[in-house]
């Protein structure tokens, strides 16, 4: 696996590594989406996501451990995000996904087994479905469950869209206003009496939509991932004064929606703008927390500390920085909270929202 980001970037020791953690949101791929697809380093239309989806094709159980152990975290269990790797190649097209599962499964009970540490790697699962099935999609998700063994948590479809298309390029190609259609909507409503969550992604711009949707289904959990995808970025470059205030104002919203939870990362992509992605030498803590501070603080000022959970996103902002880095910056902006709301923050929320015991990882192996 090409160490790009770590032959350049300084690995910090960890502040406060008695602080236990629970990564709420990394991958793991085989094969990386973009190298399946034959994509290269110098094609002129690659997003962000692509690029690094090149520089690390592979990034499996060791990869991800090798990052978590490297600082001195206490990274006690971690939750998969579904990253479309690992397809079943046969089969009807709407079952594809669950080779994914079946994949994340199978290294999530190596990890459970403890031979590979203490860390209990994707000790909960979030799948994928198309919920544009409508309601023909609960027997996909009772498949997606079964599949997981007792770890299957959630559904993320990812429904980032912008008529920028350079901002996310391939990852975008989904229908303008999905989040409101009838079909997905029908789709959607099977997910709360399955007990399922679901991970949204999408872009700041589409805020409104997710709002609206938690309203029209309050008895579903619905966790927004990467703070909602600020942009700072092709359409959005340098209007970062001008669209931060709509974006804060979203925030508050979702602070009045009990059933909307904040994962508070994704702030090392370029989406934001703010290049450390590009930078020879990796950003340090110190300089993370400064650029990310009003981000973090605003949602966590609006949400609260007990619907924030902190997140990796690894390996995809690794091309900013370091695991280590990573959490050493969001221990920064958070030295001044209580101990009540830290264990909120890197621990409690992530394990209530996908039902993570403190063996979590011995669950269902």
């Amino acid at each position: 696996m090409p160490d790009h980001w770590q032959v350049v970037r300084h690995t910090e020791a960890a502040l406060e590594p008695e602080l236990p953690i629970i990564d709420p949101h990394h991958h793991l791929w085989g094969l990386s989406r973009a190298a399946r697809e034959g994509r290269s380093l110098a094609d002129p239309d690659l997003s962000g996501f692509e690029r690094q989806n090149l520089r690390v094709p592979r990034y499996l159980l060791e990869h991800f451990l090798a990052d978590a152990e490297a600082g001195g975290h206490q990274v006690q269990a971690s939750v998969f995000v579904q990253c479309h790797t690992m397809y079943r190649s046969d089969g009807p097209r709407e079952y594809a996904p669950i080779g994914e599962t079946e994949f994340v499964n199978g290294i999530a009970a190596m990890s459970a087994s403890g031979l590979y540490g203490p860390t209990r790697v994707a000790a909960g699962i979030v799948g994928y479905v198309d919920l544009t099935l409508g309601h023909a999609v609960r027997e996909v998700l009772e498949a997606q469950i079964a599949a997981g063994n007792g770890r299957f948590r959630g559904i993320r479809m990812m429904t980032a869209w912008d008529a920028d298309r350079s901002i996310v390029g391939r990852l975008g190609e989904v229908p303008a206003g999905i989040l409101r259609a009838t079909g997905f909507r029908e789709g959607f409503a099977e997910l709360a009496p399955l007990g399922l969550t679901f991970d949204a992604w999408l872009l700041e711009p589409q805020l409104p939509d997710v709002i609206d949707l938690a309203h029209a289904f309050p008895e579903t959990q619905i966790v927004l991932d990467h703070c909602g995808t600020p942009l700072g970025i092709g359409a959005y470059a340098g209007r970062r004064e001008e669209l931060f205030p709509r974006w804060a104002r979203s925030m508050k919203e979702i602070g009045r929606l009990p059933n909307v939870t904040v994962k508070i990362g994704g702030l090392g992509t370029e989406c934001l703008g703010f290049r450390t992605e590009s930078w020879r030498v990796g950003a340090s803590s110190a300089q993370l927390a400064d650029l990310w501070r009003p981000y973090v603080e605003t949602v966590i000022e609006a949400v609260g500390a007990d619907r924030c959970m902190f997140e990796s996103n690894f390996p995809v902002d690794g091309g900013s920085c370091t695991y280590s880095t990573l959490w050493n910056a969001f221990k920064r902006i958070t030295a001044s909270a209580s101990s009540a709301e830290k264990d909120q923050l890197y621990r409690g929320t992530a394990a209530r929202v996908y039902r993570l015991g403190v063996d979590a990882g011995r669950e269902g192996s």
